[in-house]
């Protein structure tokens, strides 16, 4: 934004100069010339006035000597041609006496008795010279000479070139001057919006130290910035209330939950043999209970909680958790399988993947007939424009309709014909896991019947494309926590 200003700032100037100095260089160049041209037409018409009267007492011989003040005091070259276009004299000695220069031009012109001014080239003054040649009729019908009076236009050059230095190195000068002051207000200005950008980025990430104070800028920035001090300060206070009853929740809730179970265990050796399956039913909701404010407070941390995303190796994570749950399926005589190409790293919040695929393994271990295959198979997006990595848990239980597959994500919710314990918020925490990390999750129905969990992730690192079949295990081992 103080780019921005200033720009905005030297451009209003630079059209301010532009529209100042342009035409005050024209005019003057103008006037130079003008100037210039017409000191050089009276200078001529004197010189040819005062040779006029040598012409007519026939004193030819002073013409050189007069020719020779004229140039000492104006510079430039004189020739003086009789009355057929000979040389009579040269300032310079770059014509002979004699030549006959009736051809040229403006000589040809003068002998008609008209003069002539023009700008030509002359090598005996280096350069463009402003040429005057004058005829010197005394008697009023007859040319009896002619005077050329050459003057080099490079000096009157040369100083138009110098005023429009001048006038851009003021111009120059100008802009400097107002780049300082323009960057000066500009932050000042944009001032309170820094320090509103920085407490916005730390209200993000969750570390707001303390609210931004502003005492400098204009008025209406800094009431902007005491409205986001008192929100930041209203936010702040909620979210660590929020965190609060969280973590208090998590104490307080176990230990009632602990103690019913106990009780209702109590009760077995009292109860006739009838009423125990209604006692085992009842410990299994307190156990579902159990489970259900667990995965609320996860939720609760889940939403609670920045974390930002971390490279981390897809491949590790999903041999090791294949390697943590191969046990488990095999007691149910249900096979791991791990396939595809190697992926590398991909972004994730720390943590997250293992959390999301034991979740999918979990759900897809529930549905899965004995003798059948879990595949997780990683594979690379499709489009290369948008590159991307997926990760596919591939069951081969009962599957689900495009509505139940609709609604999966949702809280709580549990298909009609469920015969799981399951608490309606495992695939929850998976999609706030996944879009933590930039990514996403989807249920699409497998080619054989089964459910296809899509896992999407923006890779990280490098992408190896060499295939990689069979479980991948790496020896780390990490904690089973599934909803």
């Amino acid at each position: 934004m103080t780019r921005r200003l200033v720009l905005s700032y030297l451009s209003l100037t630079m059209l301010v100069l532009l529209g100042l100095e342009v035409p005050l260089g024209y005019v003057y160049a103008r006037g130079e010339i003008s100037r210039f041209t017409g000191d050089g037409r009276h200078s001529a018409e004197l010189l040819t006035q005062v040779l006029q009267a040598r012409v007519e007492r026939r004193a030819t011989s002073e013409v050189p000597a007069q020719l020779a003040d004229f140039v000492k005091e104006n510079g430039g070259r004189v020739v003086v041609l009789d009355a057929t276009g000979g040389v009579l004299a040269d300032s310079r000695g770059a014509v002979a006496t004699g030549t006959d220069l009736s051809a040229e031009p403006d000589i040809a012109t003068a002998l008609r008795d008209r003069s002539l001014s023009t700008t030509r080239e002359d090598r005996a003054v280096d350069g463009d010279a402003f040429t005057v040649t004058v005829p010197c009729s005394p008697s009023g019908s007859s040319v009896d000479c002619v005077v050329r009076v050459s003057s080099p236009v490079a000096p009157v050059t040369s100083k138009i070139h110098g005023t429009w230095m001048t006038l851009a190195l003021i111009g120059l000068g100008v802009l400097v001057a107002v780049a300082a002051m323009a960057f000066a207000l500009a932050h000042w200005a944009t001032g309170p919006v820094r320090a509103l950008e920085r407490a916005t980025a730390e209200l993000a990430d969750g570390r707001l130290e303390g609210p931004p104070t502003i005492t400098q800028g204009p008025p209406e920035l800094r009431r902007l910035a005491s409205t986001f001090s008192r929100t930041a300060t209203r936010l702040q206070h909620l979210l660590h209330a929020q965190r609060a009853f969280a973590s208090e929740a998590s104490h307080q809730l176990k230990t009632p939950l602990t103690a019913l179970r106990l009780r209702l265990e109590n009760f077995e050796p009292y109860l006739g043999p009838r009423a125990h399956a209604s006692l085992d039913e009842a410990v299994g909701e307190v156990e579902r209970l159990g489970r259900m404010v667990q995965g609320l407070l996860a939720l609760a941390r889940l939403e609670n909680s920045a974390s930002t995303p971390e490279a981390t190796d897809l491949d590790a994570v999903v041999a090791d958790r294949a390697l943590t749950w191969a046990a488990f399926a095999a007691e149910n005589h249900v096979e791991i399988s791990v396939t595809g190409a190697e992926a590398g790293e991909v972004w994730a919040i720390p943590g997250a993947l293992e959390q999301v695929i034991d979740n999918l393994l979990s759900n897809a271990l529930r549905v899965s007939p004995p003798g059948t295959t879990i595949t997780l198979a990683t594979t690379f997006a499709a489009d290369p424009r948008t590159p991307g990595v997926e990760l596919h848990v591939v069951d081969q239980g009962p599957g689900m309709t495009e509505a139940e597959r609709a609604r999966a994500f949702d809280r709580f919710w549990r298909a009609a014909d469920s015969c799981h314990d399951g608490t309606g918020l495992g695939l929850p925490i998976v999609r706030q896991l996944t879009l933590a990390g930039g990514g996403d999750v989807t249920l699409d129905a497998a080619p054989d019947g089964g459910l296809d969990a899509v896992v999407r992730l923006r890779p990280a690192g490098h992408r190896r494309t060499a295939p990689h079949r069979g479980p991948r295990v790496t020896p780390r081992r990490s904690h089973v926590s599934a909803f």
